[in-house]
């Protein structure tokens, strides 16, 4: 069945069961090879590219947005720091925190993602103004739905981990039994 035959159940359902899924692992898999490449972590190369999308911040502010431990962005930023790419500066405001900087005017990351970008360039040549003004929004709102999720994913498994051991706490019915003989 033909893609203009689908209906638009079928068609969101095959976007939501599978396309999207399948687009996301690509994502991952393609920035674990950029990491690679340029001699970084998944974890730096994506914490680099939050610090060029949304400009300098405190080290907690990025840990708030990646949910990773104060431990794990200190080792983060050191790494960055150690390979050139940003920089730390004393807040202004407060003199107890740092600001990371981009310390490059244009990352080399760049270099290596860019055949990607001039295929993805030459793949939207082939859809009319709707059809990527409909990708554009598909792509912010769901971006934002992402992020709106790993937050709450975030919340619930720190909800959980506390019910957990609570319930490691609560004494066991076989327990119980070993007490009373």
């Amino acid at each position: 069945m033909g893609a203009a035959r689908k209906s638009k159940q079928e068609l969101a359902d095959e976007i939501v069961r599978r396309l999207a899924r399948r687009h996301s692992t690509s994502v991952v898999l393609f920035h674990h090879a950029v990491a690679e490449r340029l001699g970084l972590g998944p974890t730096d190369h994506k914490c680099l590219d939050l610090l060029r999308e949304r400009g300098a911040m405190a080290g907690s502010d990025l840990c708030a947005i990646t949910g990773l431990t104060s431990g794990a962005i200190t080792g983060v930023v050191a790494r960055l720091e150690r390979a050139g790419y940003l920089r730390r500066e004393p807040d202004p405001h407060d003199g107890r925190k740092q600001v990371l900087r981009l310390a490059l005017e244009r990352s080399p990351i760049q270099d290596v993602i860019a055949p990607l970008r001039k295929d993805v360039a030459a793949l939207l040549e082939n859809f009319d103004t709707h059809q990527l003004t409909a990708v554009a929004e598909f792509l912010a709102r769901t971006t934002d739905l992402i992020y709106r999720h790993a937050a709450l994913l975030r919340g619930e498994t720190m909800s959980d981990v506390g019910r957990t051991r609570v319930a490691e706490r609560a004494p066991s019915p076989h327990r119980a039994k070993r007490s009373q003989k």
